[in-house]
């Protein structure tokens, strides 16, 4: 009985274990029992079979285990297991500001990553040498501890594909509506929860806005998961505690796992040499190159011209959730090996063309069934009146155009048969005037932009094409000037010792999404 009521008593009462502190084995043994079953706890989350088991359907995971011979089938007794006094001294030698409490509950899921599911810890390891540089890059930016990276092998056991069945997606578990609030884009082609730098950049601004909350980051850990307000109302019933282990009764059953599931994993991550864990051979191509697709494009388009794996394509490239790149009036990525991206650009013009007609039909792309009855094709004016041709540049939008032609936005829209308001550089517009008057406009399409505002007597200074950088930036620092499409991660890759952690630092940014076609950033000082 007295062993129940301490095992009680820690579990409960939430009482942390330091490392000069000596506990009875027989304690944590008792206590481990009544985690595991008596008080009817599931002991793994709701998805971390599915996580752990789709991770070793990617296929690079697929490819690189062909053949080779992990040893998660070791006999549990040849597998090292070490005294709680050994567990304890080494989280605390961990150099973390997250508080890292052992506990028997932390104690099962390490049994769990370094006993019962071995081969998916050595997988995890191998993938971490790919993902982890990234993280690392981008938490050091926001401040955010170097360790919460590790929550992600909890959120999803590295597959950035990961779906779980509450719909939260990717490495770090979006649900639709966060995703959208931070910023990532999300619709039935493109989901930027699944984009391996996208969903970090989102990830750890969200975690630094919850930090800013709570001031815990095992209590960031916890709202990530479950939410703010489940936790909220944990720490109300818990009296106004904000301990997470004083308010873990309170909480859902399924946070309650994944906070001891992640100093678990911390603990291994810091220690796996010691349980005789190593990393698989897990080779995703580092040499990669991105690429900035302009027209709508099919993953099997470039699968087959370049005699690529479309499962290594879709590995690469899993934010397109139906292998379409929808370009257009806006420029997409495309990742790919280097060798690869070098014969993509000597091969682009094939590699569009290529069964264009099968993966893309012309005929569904230029009537809409839901706007235009069928073969719909807007009236001229009259024969009263001369069509004229704007070809849209880079700023312009149908705002001003109308100014510029002295004719309603409708009126642009119907003759064009546009669909709301989206126009695209390069697209030529159709506008009609009456003959005796076309003469004074027919001078418009080749006009500045600051020609055609002068006509309506504006200038240009509080334009969204003046360039914001002085003069004295200019001598001072490299610059460069946004491109559609762009992405810090991108425009870091094109200048030598620079990353875009680099980038947002020198110009205040606070979110990596936000930069804008034509913006000038400071790239670095010149020497």
């Amino acid at each position: 009985m007295k062993n129940i009521l301490l095992g009680m008593g820690i579990l409960l009462g939430s009482v942390s274990l330091l490392a000069n502190t000596v506990v009875d084995t027989a304690d944590f043994q008792q206590l481990d029992s009544l985690w595991m079953g008596d008080l009817g706890i599931d002991a793994l989350p709701s998805n971390f079979d599915a996580n752990m088991d789709s991770t070793l359907q990617l296929y690079q995971v697929r490819e690189a285990l062909n053949g080779v011979v992990l040893d998660d089938d070791i006999p549990v007794g040849c597998i090292p297991d070490f005294p709680d006094s050994v567990y304890i001294a080494r989280m605390a030698a961990i150099p973390t500001t997250i508080k890292l409490t052992y506990n028997p509950i932390v104690k099962s899921f390490i049994d769990v990553y370094a006993k019962k599911r071995r081969k998916n810890m050595e997988v995890i390891l191998g993938l971490s040498e790919h993902y982890f540089p990234i993280f690392d890059d981008i938490f050091d930016y926001y401040d955010v501890p170097n360790e919460m990276k590790y929550m992600s092998i909890i959120e999803s056991a590295l597959n950035p594909r990961a779906y779980s069945r509450a719909r939260a997606v990717g490495l770090w578990q979006f649900m639709f509506g966060t995703g959208r609030m931070c910023g990532l884009e999300i619709n039935s082609l493109v989901d930027e929860r699944r984009d391996p730098i996208k969903s970090t950049y989102a990830a750890a601004l969200y975690s630094k806005k919850l930090y800013a909350i709570y001031g815990d980051w095992l209590l960031v850990i916890a709202a990530y998961n479950c939410g703010p307000g489940n936790v909220n109302r944990a720490i109300r019933r818990a009296g106004g505690k904000k301990n997470y282990w004083d308010i873990y009764p309170f909480l859902p059953r399924e946070t309650r796992n994944h906070v001891p599931a992640f100093i678990a994993v911390t603990y291994l991550m810091n220690y796996y040499s010691e349980h005789n864990l190593k990393a698989a051979p897990v080779e995703l191509p580092l040499v990669t190159d991105t690429l900035h697709i302009k027209k709508q494009l099919h993953l099997m388009q470039v699968a087959e011209v370049l005699n690529i794996s479309i499962e290594q394509l879709r590995d690469l490239n899993p934010q397109y959730r139906s292998d379409i790149i929808p370009a257009g009036s806006k420029q997409y990525s495309l990742s790919l090996p280097n060798d690869l991206a070098l014969r993509f650009i000597d091969l682009e013009d094939s590699i569009y063309h290529y069964k264009d007609s099968v993966f893309f039909d012309p005929k569904q792309q230029t009537i809409s069934p839901r706007s235009y009855t069928d073969h719909f094709i807007p009236e001229a004016p009259g024969k009263d009146f001369v069509k004229l041709t704007y070809v849209v540049k880079s700023g312009d939008n149908l705002g001003f155009i109308s100014e510029w032609y002295d004719v309603s936005i409708t009126d642009i829209r119907y003759w064009n048969n546009i669909n709301r308001n989206m126009i695209r550089s390069g697209q030529k517009l159709a506008i009609y005037k009456p003959k005796s008057k076309a003469a004074k406009y027919e001078a418009i399409n080749t006009m500045t932009f600051a020609q055609k505002q002068s006509r309506l007597g504006k200038t240009t200074t509080n334009s969204a094409t003046t360039v914001t950088a002085s003069a004295t930036f200019d001598g001072e620092y490299e610059m460069y000037t946004v491109r559609s499409g762009d992405t810090l991660w991108e425009i870091a890759r094109k200048f030598p010792g620079v990353t875009d952690t680099d980038i947002m630092r020198l110009n205040n940014m606070d979110n990596a999404n936000k930069i804008t076609p034509g913006q000038r950033i400071k790239i670095k000082p010149k020497s």
